[in-house]
């Protein structure tokens, strides 16, 4: 199957944002690719904790889910909006996935469980929690004979969740991220290359790129890995852009089959501490 992931700038302005993935999915479509997959906080990125909740007050992140049905439906394609910040239950924001049919139809949405609350400097800082309710659902879809996991940016550091995705099933697993520019550098494919050879399934990660309005920076470089932990595809730089590639469904199960560790799980004592202090 061919598929896309954007790798983007994201902005204050909805509307604006919004055009960027209208733009990628009609060149996606014209390259053959069946799945767009977008990064986290597609349709806005904003570190303002008033001026978030003014646009999720005026209905403007809402907004979002409309235009990327009927970006889906117009280019017949299947949109992943990795994720799209919408009002939740419960006051606060919901940092959410979103899938789209080629009909325009909301087939599955995943809020993020992991929220990013941090301290990475004196002046870089993020408190999710404070602004964000997390999610407790795990969310497998599927399209077109393939199954694919839903995660969101800093669940990738929780390798349990991909694990439960592989074994309930996921061949694919995406992982649209903001990735911070220092942990970015970090750790961002160091993470992405393990949990592909944890799963032996592909992992998908479009990513925001960049120095953004709101102040952020973001790490950008864009990333599919193979199943055997082998990058198949990536961006070397935080440029907006859009990454085309194919991926195989056989090569999920060759790995799998070669090294079956999904199947080989086993319980155990809790650990505690051994040895007498001197």
């Amino acid at each position: 199957m061919r598929l896309s992931l954007l790798q983007m700038r994201s902005g204050t302005d909805v509307r604006v944002n919004l055009e960027v993935v209208a733009a990628a999915a009609a060149e996606a479509a014209d390259l053959g690719a069946r799945i767009l997959i977008t990064p986290e906080g597609t349709n806005l990125l904003q570190r303002d904790s008033s001026q978030l909740a003014k646009a999720l007050e005026d209905g403007r992140t809402e907004s979002a889910l409309a235009m990327c049905a009927d970006i889906a439906r117009r280019e017949r394609i299947w949109l992943v909006a990795g994720s799209l910040i919408v009002r939740g239950t419960d006051g606060k924001a919901a940092n959410r996935s979103h899938v789209f049919s080629p009909e325009g139809a909301l087939v599955s949405a995943y809020d993020k469980i992991h929220l990013f609350d941090v301290t990475l400097s004196a002046t870089e800082q993020y408190r999710e929690s404070a602004t964000f309710s997390p999610g407790d659902q795990a969310q497998i879809v599927e399209i077109e004979g393939i199954k694919l996991g839903l995660s969101i940016c800093y669940d990738l550091r929780f390798a349990g969740l991909y694990r439960h995705l592989a074994q309930q099933g996921a061949d694919v697993i995406v992982v649209p991220a903001a990735f911070t520019k220092p942990t970015g550098a970090a750790h961002w494919e160091v993470l992405l290359r393990a949990r592909a050879i944890e799963t032996g399934g592909y992992i998908l990660a479009p990513a925001q790129g960049g120095k953004h309005e709101d102040g952020r920076e973001t790490w950008g470089r864009t990333m599919a890995v193979g199943p055997w932990g082998e990058i198949v595809g990536r961006f070397e730089h935080d440029e907006p852009g859009l990454l085309t590639l194919d991926i195989d469904p056989a090569a999920v199960n060759a790995a799998r089959t070669r090294i079956p560790q999904l199947s080989h799980d086993r319980t155990f004592a809790p650990a505690s501490l051994s040895g007498q202090r001197a």
